[in-house]
């Protein structure tokens, strides 16, 4: 989903750690890659410091988990292939840095600025129409202020664009692939036949290929789909809450992770929500994790280690004593 920056965030601090590397790219996303070993070359990066290898990722993961002059592998990809990697792994005792799948969990107090909570919750649903690991896959607004959110959401929804990236009013663009396709549409089928609501969207579009409408689903229950599984796509899926401490026990009832939002004007509060939230990355009245300055990774099982921050570059290294007497 961001073939240049998830490749940046492995490739540069282990590089500034002192280690080569083998990067394996997305097979979708192939030609970012190649694009930055080319740069790398014009930048003058000595050869055999960066390597790209392309081709069936089977063959290449084989590859690599035999050699033993491999000390790390790090992946950022799903869950299921994460486990499979930890696996392959332990025959090597091979150190791993995995960040994983997430199911993002936006909580809207009800002293929130209701602008800036629609704002956050658009960006943290729509962005790359809502295909990132980060995005927010269940929203939760306190039922006094419910359908007020509601109402504006709906409306900042409806003003989206769909189409081609090179067109200069599109805002939605079309998901990865078909599979992809077909999950949103099952997770919004899904939820409709759970008595959801639909308020947006919902459908296909008319444009063909792999474009989605961006949709609203209103009254979602945690026994649906789209509260216990990825989406990976842009759908919205809206619930009330009365009761903080209910919520966070929803909020956590999930194998994942990785990040979690929380609007509102009550610092205390908000800190309660932060210590309390199981995950990795909690963002406060904002939806921006993403900077180099700050360790990014996931708890349970949205992955290992962390990226950023000197935490990240420790993620290349190896702790060793020394022990000198006598001297």
């Amino acid at each position: 989903n961001f073939p240049a920056g998830m490749i940046a965030r492995k490739i540069g601090p282990a590089m500034a750690a002192g280690c080569t590397v083998v990067l394996k790219p997305a097979p979708e996303t192939p030609f970012t890659a190649l694009a930055m070993g080319e740069l790398a070359q014009q930048a003058g990066l000595p050869p055999g410091v960066l390597n790209i290898v392309t081709g069936d990722a089977y063959t290449i993961g084989d590859a690599i988990f035999a050699d033993p002059a491999v000390r790390f592998v790090g992946f950022t990809g799903s869950t299921a292939v994460g486990k499979m990697l930890m696996r392959r792994a332990a025959d090597g005792v091979k150190k791993i840095g995995l960040e994983l799948g997430g199911h993002a969990p936006f909580i809207v107090l009800d002293d929130a600025d209701l602008d800036a909570a629609v704002e956050g919750a658009m960006i943290a649903k729509f962005r790359n129409m809502g295909q990132t690991c980060v995005c927010a896959n269940r929203i939760w607004v306190h039922a006094r202020i419910h359908d007020e959110f509601l109402a504006r959401f709906a409306a900042k929804v409806g003003a989206l664009v769909l189409g081609p990236g090179d067109r200069p009013d599109v805002t939605q663009g079309p998901l990865i692939n078909g599979k992809a396709l077909a999950k949103v549409g099952e997770h919004v089928g899904d939820a409709l036949a759970r008595q959801a609501r639909l308020i947006a969207g919902g459908m296909p579009s008319a444009l063909g290929g792999t474009y989605f409408e961006p949709t609203i689903l209103a009254g979602v229950t945690d026994d649906m789909r789209i509260a216990r599984e990825e989406t990976f796509g842009p759908v919205a899926a809206i619930s009330a809450f009365d009761d903080d401490a209910d919520v966070i026990r929803r909020a956590n009832a999930t194998e994942y992770g990785l990040a979690a939002y929380v609007y509102g004007r009550d610092l205390a509060r908000l800190v309660r929500f932060g210590e309390r939230l199981e995950y990795g990355m909690v963002g406060i009245n904002s939806v921006a994790l993403g900077t180099e300055v700050a360790p990014i990774g996931g708890m349970k099982q949205s992955g290992i280690g962390r990226e950023g921050s000197h935490h990240g570059i420790l993620e290349y290294c190896e702790t060793k004593y020394l022990l000198v007497g006598g001297v």
